[in-house]
């Protein structure tokens, strides 16, 4: 069911929801979080719709904040849709005009679900410090994406920069199965390691972020080569007599390969955003070891321009 509501407030939002749940006969205590997206007319399509996937296995109030600055008079427009394909949640899109485009938090405020975690999301144009933004101060948990930004790795550095527990980025997400995989490689044993390459498409945060997360944990210098994707294609661990590596040429089926022993394919697919934030929103306590990774750096490794996603 969908309400449009305009020239509302909050009131009268909340109203519409308890309105449209008894309708529906949904309601509000299954709901483990609420969501809400920080993002523009222009990226909030794809994102709801990945917020909306995710919620089917994290039922959430998903709030849509979308600012519409300029010039007339101050309105907020809602949509209010709860049940059918949204019914594990709801969803309030909420359009603040002219000078209410700068007062979202205050809007979003009365419609958080009473004790339960906030997750923000910018979908794109993250601020530089999301902690310090008044809807970032309301969340226990902060996504960003580097790979939307113009200059992704330049953006790695002011997540650095700004970084809190708490915060955390999809071109990190995107690398769970990767560090999954290379730390399974790992601990099946191998002669000392003298050095790493990780092969991707230009200016990727992910492989900027994995080569900072091998230096990190192999304390070997980490090397960086442009591939023609997709995304990552390949990391090797470079041996005094050998390597081992493991190779995705293709986004799906990775290669995994070791000295003396025959190779073995695994399924490594590039994953879409709706699994990517049903990852974020199984954890909501502070990713420390993200939050090294970003403060990291590839021991001897020679920068190179580098692939937007993993």
């Amino acid at each position: 069911m969908i309400v449009d509501l305009v020239g509302t407030n909050a009131s009268e939002i909340q109203a519409a929801l308890l309105d449209t749940r008894h309708r529906t006969g949904s309601s509000a205590s299954g709901m483990v979080l609420t969501l809400v997206l920080v993002t523009d007319e222009n990226h909030h399509y794809e994102a709801l719709r990945a917020a909306t996937e995710a919620a089917r296995e994290h039922p959430s109030r998903i709030l849509v904040a979308i600012a519409r600055p300029g010039r007339g008079t101050a309105r907020l427009d809602a949509e209010v849709r709860v049940g059918g394909e949204n019914s594990s949640g709801e969803v309030v899109l909420l359009r603040a005009h002219a000078e209410l485009a700068e007062h979202l938090d205050s809007i979003v405020l009365p419609m958080l679900l009473p004790d339960a975690p906030v997750v923000a999301w910018w979908p794109a144009d993250t601020p530089d410090v999301p902690s310090k933004e008044p809807l970032g101060a309301l969340a226990m948990r902060r996504v960003t994406d580097a790979s939307e930004a113009v200059d992704p790795i330049a953006a790695l550095a002011v997540r650095a920069d700004g970084y809190v527990p708490g915060d955390t980025d999809l071109a990190w997400t995107r690398l769970t199965p990767w560090r999954t995989l290379l730390a399974s490689m790992l601990d099946e044993g191998h002669d000392p390691l003298v050095a790493a390459l990780v092969e991707a498409e230009a200016a990727s945060p992910s492989a900027e972020l994995l080569s900072r997360w091998l230096a990190d944990r192999l304390g070997v210098p980490v090397g960086r080569e442009e591939s023609s994707g997709p995304g990552i294609t390949s990391v090797r661990l470079r041996m005094a007599q050998g390597e081992l590596t493991l190779t995705r040429p293709d986004g799906r089926v990775a290669i995994l390969s070791r000295p003396g022993q025959p190779d073995r394919s695994v399924a490594l697919p590039r994953r879409g955003l709706s699994e990517l934030i049903a990852e974020e929103l199984r954890r909501l306590d502070p990713d420390e070891v993200y939050g090294r990774t970003l403060h990291a750096t590839r021991a001897g490794a020679v920068p190179q321009t580098v692939g937007r996603t993993s």
